[in-house]
């Protein structure tokens, strides 16, 4: 079994170098809006939940990488809750690469990176929402 499957299924990324217990690390991204219905009961209960029901079926889905990968489900509301595991994930990466560079501030930057990218996508969506305009007047 390898990384590129017949099968479709095909996760965002792999780390070249080793993650943990020999393994690299392969992850997927998803942002999803805890306002859509689907996930709308869950969400108005509990903060978060839609980033965990979506990490929960990232998981389910890339079941079989777990002999040869770690694999970590990044998923994010739109609101920008992270689901729980993907937090863990940041804070080691950012504690790592504060270690690494002598800035303290790294975890920090790192969550207001992939919060940047959130903001953009919500604007997109925004954006091909709202309907034409002729500006020829």
């Amino acid at each position: 079994m390898g990384l590129f499957r017949t099968d479709g299924k095909r996760p965002d990324g792999v780390t070249l170098v080793p993650w943990q217990s020999g393994k690299s690390l392969c992850g997927n991204a998803t942002v999803t809006c805890p306002l859509a219905e689907s996930y709308i009961d869950r969400a108005a209960l509990e903060a978060g939940a839609a980033a965990e029901m979506t990490a929960t079926c990232k998981e389910e889905k890339y079941v079989d990488l777990g002999a040869r990968y770690t694999f970590e489900p990044i998923a994010v509301e739109t609101l920008g809750v992270f689901n729980a595991s993907a937090r863990y994930l940041l804070d080691d990466l950012g504690t790592t690469i504060s270690e690494n560079t002598g800035e303290a501030r790294e975890t920090s930057f790192l969550y207001q990176r992939i919060s940047i990218l959130v903001q953009r996508f919500n604007a997109a969506l925004l954006h091909d929402s709202l309907p034409a305009t002729n500006c020829t007047d």
